[in-house]
């Protein structure tokens, strides 16, 4: 009989202590609506086409680095042009969580004037041209050296950054010279379960001045902004949701309260233990 009462004893008091333990984890959780995290909510079709609006094409700037690879039926003609492109520098490798470097082409660097200097050919002014246009224009000049020239023109130095909630904030360097938002945090590895996907912050300094925009990545309307395709140097912030903010708050302020209530219950607990064996 007298074990009976015991056992009974601790029963409430596991059924009187654990309710409070839950209640004190739960009150340090918080929640995250599934609406908020979905990307591109629109229509429920299975099926539908758009029509795209708008295109990003980029023109070389200056401070733009380029690599210029010249052929022609003269080898060793050719070169004279490519000494540039085959020289290498170790840079930065900054699409990498781990650092390190990487090699990159010397290549030519547009002056502030908006023109590169080559050798004969002295300086082109290629500002505002797309690499396709500048490809031409160096063909055309080289036409008086080389017999058949043909001239690819790449941009080495397209660099986008993306700080905040995302799995690997870093500065991405963009072979294709072009990419969309979408595509840059993927680079990124996505937003973590707190990025707050409906005010996304794109920086972009052009032309003398800084542009500040934000969008919505739970919206199709991304698709029609200005901003979904990134331009060079372009800065890609996502912030925490108010959720994870206040967690943060709160727990910070809690923290010694929550610390020193467990201990108490643990003392309770052992205490009370103890007086019923």
């Amino acid at each position: 009989m007298h074990m009976i009462t015991k056992t009974k004893g601790k029963k409430h008091l596991i059924l009187l202590v654990l309710p409070i333990l839950i209640g004190m984890a739960g009150s340090f959780t918080s929640c995250v609506s599934p609406k908020s995290i979905v990307y591109f909510q629109g229509d429920t079709l299975k099926y539908k086409v758009d029509s795209i609006t708008q295109a990003y094409v980029p023109t070389i700037q200056p401070n733009d680095i380029l690599t210029i690879v010249v052929g022609s039926l003269s080898p060793e003609s050719n070169e004279m042009f490519n000494a540039a492109a085959g020289i290498t520098t170790p840079i930065a490798n900054y699409s990498t969580t781990g650092g390190g470097a990487r090699l990159q082409p010397l290549g030519y660097l547009v002056h502030a004037d908006g023109s590169i200097e080559m050798p004969l050919l002295g300086k082109i002014y290629i500002q505002g041209l797309k690499t396709e246009q500048a490809s031409e224009l160096i063909r055309t000049k080289l036409k008086d050296y080389l017999k058949e020239p043909s001239v690819i023109v790449r941009n080495v130095n397209f660099k986008v950054s993306v700080l905040g909630e995302v799995k690997s904030p870093s500065i991405h360097v963009i072979p294709e010279e072009k990419i969309t938002l979408p595509q840059v945090l993927s680079l990124a590895g996505d937003l973590t379960i707190y990025g707050n996907r409906t005010n996304v912050l794109v920086i972009r300094e052009e032309n003398g001045t800084r542009e500040y925009a934000r969008l919505d990545l739970t919206s199709r309307e991304v698709f029609n902004s200005p901003y979904y395709y990134l331009h060079k140097n372009d800065i890609v912030y996502v912030e925490p949701v108010e959720a994870k903010m206040l967690e943060s708050d709160y727990r910070a302020r809690r923290l010694p309260l929550f610390a020193s209530v467990v201990a108490a219950v643990s003392t309770l607990t052992i205490l009370v233990l103890n007086f019923v064996k």
